[in-house]
């Protein structure tokens, strides 16, 4: 589905992220320099959920995608993905404004954006993101 939108992202795996205390998420890995929106200022985490998705890119073209947070892995259970080293998964990613589409395109696993799997001040900063920027 993603294709026939010219989105060059593919859900590979629904993955566990790492946890710390009493089923917190672990923090993201932002890579805030790419993030020239600030989609992601003020926010560290998003809300748990056993499983979100990877989104792995499929282009080589530098400035199509932008990988804005890698989630850490709950490498505790055996899968393919962490196998082959990986520790982390692309959880939210950015396609800016780019030629006839005028737009931005955010894509994320829809449970992060949802307080009925927690919440706390990192999500409601990063719904005021999305409203303000």
């Amino acid at each position: 589905m993603m294709r026939a939108l010219g989105v060059p992202v593919e859900n590979r795996y629904g993955l566990r992220p790492a946890v710390r205390e009493q089923d917190k998420i672990a923090p993201f890995v932002a890579f805030r320099d790419l993030d020239a929106k600030g989609w992601l200022e003020r926010v560290t985490n998003f809300n748990f959920h056993l499983h979100l998705l990877h989104y792995a890119v499929t282009t080589d073209e530098p400035d199509t995608v932008r990988v804005l947070a890698r989630q850490p892995i709950d490498t505790s259970r055996p899968h393919p993905f962490t196998e082959a080293g990986n520790t982390a998964f692309n959880m939210f990613l950015w396609m800016p404004p780019d030629g006839e589409r005028a737009g931005d395109i955010l894509l994320a696993d829809s449970t992060i954006f949802s307080s009925l799997f927690g919440g706390d001040e990192s999500l409601r900063n990063f719904w005021r993101n999305l409203v303000t920027k």
